[in-house]
Formats: structure tokens, sequence, C-alpha cells
């Protein structure tokens, strides 16, 4: 008897679990939410091992950590393309298009009126809010004469210095890829800097009229060092690749820009690598990466300009294992203390744009 009303109790258990199952709802799937699609263009080509790519980085590291969708689309040198590829962008299914440098700002101006729908970014640049219907862009612009300041200090007292490579004279190099506002940015800053430290060191200042020609601005490098110079100040993207060149042939000391080229050479050139003092960082992957988190949170301020300098974290000094080997802990923390005099105000940096 005990037998059977187990054998009851288990088939009706067995009966009601069944029933209650299958009168549950069925869940419906969920559509899963697009992602944002993002685009970076660059008028001109990626291995620059500076300011390009680290605007790509900037992506990928979106890509990575957000979720997005990207892709970086190189536009090449020539202007007469540059147009023709944003419009088709704009066209197509991205909702947001990034297109920094000066190059690029009239042909923002005259597209993102033209696709309010759309969302743009610029960086190293902006674009004339004074317009009417830019209030779907976003600019970005570097204190980049902040940063360039910090590494003109380091400059002076590396020609000042007993360093191995360093001669007797007080002469420091320049090399900008043109003679335009933003490169001057730098300059200003860096001879500033370099004043700061020694009002006697002399700034050679060289211009390549192009950031595509590497064998010219290690020409016009060699030449500085040829003058004198014993470390020299990249500012010119891919021309700038003959500075570390003319370096690393001459033996002389080097500081790039806005990647940490002493790093993106480590693996591939240690020698070359090996005279890249420190870098001046301008963080334009850091600054798209911000961007493109704000914009996923509602909240990046478009149809506006922001500035970023040391105090934002948009620009600095590279702080590697090169800089901490050749750069003396006294001259470090020396750099370190007019970071602190930028960032309290008593120290203002020139610049060409007034501000």
């Amino acid at each position: 008897m005990k037998k059977a009303w187990l054998l009851m109790l288990i088939i009706l258990i067995a009966f009601t679990g069944i029933s209650f199952t299958s009168c549950q709802p069925t869940e419906e799937a969920k559509p899963e939410e697009e992602k944002v699609k993002v685009v970076l263009y660059v008028n001109g080509t990626l291995g620059d091992k500076s300011f390009f790519d680290s605007a790509h980085r900037g992506v990928e590291q979106a890509i990575k950590d957000l979720g997005i969708e990207g892709k970086t689309i190189e536009g090449g040198y020539d202007p007469a393309s540059w147009e023709p590829d944003i419009v088709q962008l704009a066209e197509g299914d991205w909702d947001i298009i990034i297109a920094g440098t000066w190059q690029l700002q009239e042909i923002l101006e005259k597209i993102a009126p033209e696709h309010p729908e759309k969302k743009f970014f610029t960086y190293d640049t902006s674009v004339d809010y004074t317009k009417p219907n830019l209030d779907n862009v976003y600019s970005i612009l570097y204190s980049q004469n902040e940063g360039s300041f910090l590494v003109g200090a380091l400059a002076a007292m590396v020609t000042s210095s007993d360093m191995p490579l360093a001669n007797p004279e007080k002469i420091i190099g320049f090399l900008g890829g043109m003679d335009i506002d933003v490169i001057n940015d730098f300059k200003v800053g860096y001879e500033q800097g370099a004043k700061y430290i020694d009002p006697d060191v002399k700034v050679l200042v060289s211009y390549a009229n192009s950031f595509s020609d590497a064998a010219l601005g290690k020409e016009l490098v060699l030449a500085q060092y040829e003058q004198g110079a014993d470390i020299a100040f990249n500012v010119a993207g891919e021309t700038g690749l003959g500075l570390l060149d003319a370096a690393n042939d001459k033996k002389r000391y080097a500081i790039g820009v806005d990647s940490d080229q002493y790093l993106l050479f480590e693996d591939s050139n240690p020698e070359k690598a090996s005279y890249i003092v420190t870098s001046m960082m301008k963080y334009v992957d850091n600054s798209i990466f911000r961007a493109i988190k704000l914009h996923l949170e509602g909240t990046l301020p478009y149809g506006k300009a922001e500035q970023l300098g040391v105090n934002e974290g948009g620009v600095g000094v590279a702080d590697n294992e090169n800089y901490k080997d050749l750069i003396s802990e006294e001259f470090r923390t020396k750099i370190k203390e007019l970071e602190d005099k930028i960032l309290s105000g008593e120290i203002v940096v020139d610049t060409v744009f007034g501000g």
C-alpha cells in the first residue's frame, strides 16, 4: 500500500512539474541593441608613429572597451579627395564621423549642416561656431604650448648638462611640419620653456612644409645637428620620423611628439629609440576615447570646442624607462615642478592663439 501511494505521489509531482513548466509564458528574445558606428577619417595615412596613429588608437580602444563598431579610413595626402570622401561617409550609415586637423575645418563646416542627423568630431582644430547649424559638431583643441614648454625646459637642461651626447654649445633644434598656427603654438611654448631655464639657449627652427616627407625632415635636422644642436624636437608628423633617423645617425638626442615614440621604436629599432629622451604627448587617443564615451553617456557638449591642456590630461611628457634612464632625477623633478606651476597658474605659457 505504501509503495502504491509513493508511486502515485511521484507521478503527481512529475505531472504537476510538467504542467507548471508548460504553462509558463515563453520569454520573447530581445532584439540586440545596435552598436554606435564610428568612422575615423585621416587626411593622410597611418604609420606616422605620432598624430594619426594616436587618433586610430583612440577608436580602437573604444571598440574594445565601449563596444562600438569602428573603422579608420586613410584618405591620403591629395586634398582633392578629402571632401568627396567625407561626403560619402556622411551619406553612409555611420553615426559619428571623426575628421581632424585644420585642413578639414572648412569641409566639415560645409558638410555637417547638410547632415543634422549625424554627429561629427574634429580634433586639433575647431569649426567656426559663429557659422549656422554646427550644433552637431564637437571640437577638441589641445594646449600643445603647455606640453611644449615642458620639453623645451628639458631640452635646455640637456644641452647645458654633462650628459654623454651633450656638447658645450647651448643650442637646441625644432622641426615643424608647416609654418602654421598649430605648429607655431608648439614652437612658442618650446622656446619659452627653454628660455625659462636658460635665456642664453639658442633655438634653431626649420619648417619642412610637409607632414609626409621623412627624407626632408632628416636633411633639415642633420643640418641643425651640424650647427651645434645636441637635441631636437619633432613636430612634423611623418616628416618628423626623419628627425629620429638623424638623431640615430649623428648620435644626438631627440624629443618625440604626440605619441610615446620611444615605445613605438623600442622593439623594432632599439638603437633609434635609445636617443629619444621623451615625447611631448598630445593625448589624441585619450581625447577621442573620452569623446565617444561621453557621447554614449549623452553628455558630450556638441556645438562647442573644448580645450584640453595639462590640467585636463590633454598634453604631457612621456614618462617611460628611457626617460628615467637618460634624464637625471634632478631634471625630472624640475619638470614636475614646472608642470605644477602651470597647473597652479604661476606659469602662463605663451600661445599664438591669443588665449
